[in-house]
């Protein structure tokens, strides 16, 4: 945006600065000229370039001519022809017009000349016209020049691959996002200046022909774009221009998977789309957090990153900006909030760049649980970031690969979409995926559960999602770091629990189950994976709460069940001690539902020791297996 503002500043201002000077002595020379001055007051800059072109052949030292036919290559960003009209200009008169430097220098730092590009550029400063906003953008171009040098000594590992024929065509391939498993990629394809989805899946490690999305994202009439997929491949949030139910320009939509097709997108409606502009959403794992680009009020530049948080009742809040921390008095497009929920990438030409756009990474602060901000921005660096536009990237979850689309690389036709794998230090935080499938045990039906995975720390549920109706399957991306909670319930069935500590060096990147639930009957039982003691004690652990809400729950939509509390321990010990110990938790169990108004009718509790083991005793994790708490149903 700031440099199309510097372009109308440099050419409006020597449209009448031209008018004054001497006419070209060559008539036809001088009518050229003048038409050109008409086509570019009517925009018509192609047929303005033509005319220009034809003064400067009739009259090679038609100063006025040159500057217009560089100023205008500069706006068409064809900076190279550009460079070739201010060189002439210099070559015969180097104090024809201060703009003469400015575009140059422009021109330079767009084709990656940096040393040249600061002489121009401190030199339009020398000139005492400049006012003080102008004197601030020159700066910082300046600034942009220094850190480019400095980065071109420094290059950053960069191996890009082309993602192949059935991904890329003749046409533009850009904007892609992947599925956390990374079996399915989406990604925006212009036909005819259409811009529409298509989608591609892999299978035996190789890409399927890209297919057209749905008919029902897809129109015929409108552009489609700037998209963003959940981690479970089930929601996507894309910009939507012009449509009739638009609140403005362009607004955010939303569409769900159903089975091998799409739902109708909706409109996400406000406070987030506006009568203004919205576009370019990114979704954090866990659905809570929608980050997206705005040009509303209360901004700091044309586009700002702002984010809104998904309430209870299913509308979202209020947005709020990112703050100078991510914004600046530029431009701030193509968020991309990795499953990690940390590191936050996004382009910019406002933070230190080697000119036009570059790709950024921020990652949240904390204090303790709490955030507190964004780090300063890194840019990605040199050969990844050039002096051409970069934007649109996209992270897979494990941190190591990285999508973008460019055609600064020799390709199959315009834009390509490209992978690369990400330097270790820009690698967002490690995340594990938990992928299943939920059937039914005994006639193998799938099952459209309802899937909860708690922060067993904080309490608070990351996933919160009902699998899949055609196929029972599921997919949810965990921070590393942390334990977890899984719950899975179904009306009719008892619910099943498991959990994960995904901490140290992890090297599984994925967990695959198949789930399965039992309908409710007499004598069926569930072991409560996420009920905790501490060693040798009946003390119920803060990490309980989620899973003893859950049985909560449980209970009170089926009010004429009725349980058994079971203790159960290894065989570690004493068989007294033991049988002790078990009896106590599960009366600690049994207390907690009963202070939780379950009728004491549907409650029974006891102690089993050492007698029931599920595992063998003889190895750590079957001693872990056997410590366990469960619930048996006694009464249907």
């Amino acid at each position: 945006m700031i440099k199309r503002l510097l372009l109308v500043f440099c050419v409006l201002p020597l449209i009448a600065f031209a008018q004054k000077q001497t006419s070209s002595t060559n008539k036809q020379a001088q009518k050229a000229y003048e038409q050109a001055n008409q086509s570019i007051s009517e925009n018509l800059y192609d047929k303005a370039i033509t005319e220009l072109n034809q003064a400067v052949s009739l009259d090679h030292k038609f100063l006025a001519a040159y500057q217009q036919l560089g100023d205008l290559y500069r706006k068409s960003g064809k900076y190279s022809n550009a460079l070739n009209s201010y060189k002439k200009i210099l070559s015969i008169d180097p104090e024809f017009h201060p703009l003469t430097y400015f575009g140059i220098a422009d021109s330079e730092l767009n084709t990656g000349n940096y040393a040249h590009a600061i002489e121009h550029f401190n030199k339009y400063l020398t000139y005492p016209s400049l006012n003080s906003a102008s004197i601030n953008k020159i700066n910082k171009f300046i600034r942009d020049c220094k850190f480019s040098l400095e980065a071109l000594k420094s290059p950053v590992p960069f191996k890009p691959v082309n993602m192949g024929f059935a991904i890329n065509t003749k046409d533009d391939e850009y904007l892609p996002v992947i599925t956390a498993d990374e079996a399915m990629i989406i990604f925006t394809r212009q036909e005819n200046r259409n811009e529409d989805f298509y989608k591609s899946v892999k299978r035996n490690d190789e890409w399927s022909v890209a297919e057209f999305l749905s008919k029902e994202i897809n129109t015929p009439n409108f552009n489609e774009g700037a998209q963003n997929i959940s981690p479970d491949g089930n929601y996507l949030f894309f910009t939507g221009c012009n449509r009739p139910d638009g609140l403005g320009r362009c607004d955010i939509y939303i569409s769900k998977r159903e089975g091998n097709d799409w739902s109708q997108p909706f409109n996400i409606g406000g406070p987030v789309n506006t009568a203004g502009w919205e576009s370019q959403p990114s979704i954090s794992a866990d659905g809570r957090t929608l980050y997206f680009v705005s040009t509303r009020q209360g901004g700091f530049g044309g586009y700002d990153i702002w984010s809104s948080e998904l309430n209870t009742d299913g509308t979202w809040s209020n947005p709020v900006n990112l703050g100078q921390e991510i914004n600046t008095s530029y431009d701030e497009q193509s968020p991309f909030i990795h499953p990690d929920n940390e590191s936050l990438y996004f382009s910019s030409n406002g933070w230190p760049g080697m000119g036009n756009k570059d790709l950024f990474l921020s990652r949240k602060v904390y204090s303790g649980e709490k955030k507190i901000g964004w780090q300063k921005p890194e840019n990605l660096g040199f050969p990844i970031n050039t002096f051409a536009e970069e934007s649109g990237l996209s992270i897979s979850t494990n941190g190591k690969q990285a999508f973008f689309s460019s055609n600064q690389i020799e390709g199959y036709g315009k834009l390509d979409i490209y992978s690369f794998e990400l330097p270790e230090k820009l690698k967002p935080k490690a995340v594990i995926y938990v992928k299943g499938k939920v059937v039914d045990n005994l006639s193998k039906e799938v099952l459209d559960a309802h899937i909860q995975i708690t922060n067993l720390t904080n309490g608070k549920p990351i996933y919160d999602e009902i699998a899949d109706p055609e196929s029972g399957e599921f997919l949810a991306t965990l921070p590393a770091g942390k334990s977890y909670g899984l719950t899975v319930s179904k009306e009719g069935y008892l619910f099943y629990s498991q959990n994960f500590t995904l901490t140290g060096n992890l090297e599984k990147q994925a967990f695959n189950m198949d789930v399965y639930l039992q309908k409710i009957e007499i004598g069926k039982m569930v072991i409560l994976n996420n009920i905790f003691f501490e060693t040798n004690k009946y003390d119920l652990l803060p990490e309980s709460m989620a899973e003893l809400q859950q049985l909560i729950l449980f209970l009170r939509e089926n009010p004429t069940v009725s349980i058994e509390i079971g203790g159960h321990t290894d065989k570690i010990g004493e068989d007294q001690s033991n049988l002790i110990l078990s009896r106590d938790r599960a009366k600690i169990v049994y207390e907690y539902l009963i202070k939780n108004k379950i009728p004491l009718k549907n409650l029974s509790f006891k102690g089993y020791g050492e007698s029931q083991p599920v595992s063998d005793n003889n190895t750590e994790q079957g001693r872990k297996n056997n410590r366990r708490t469960e619930f048996k149903i006694t009464h249907k």
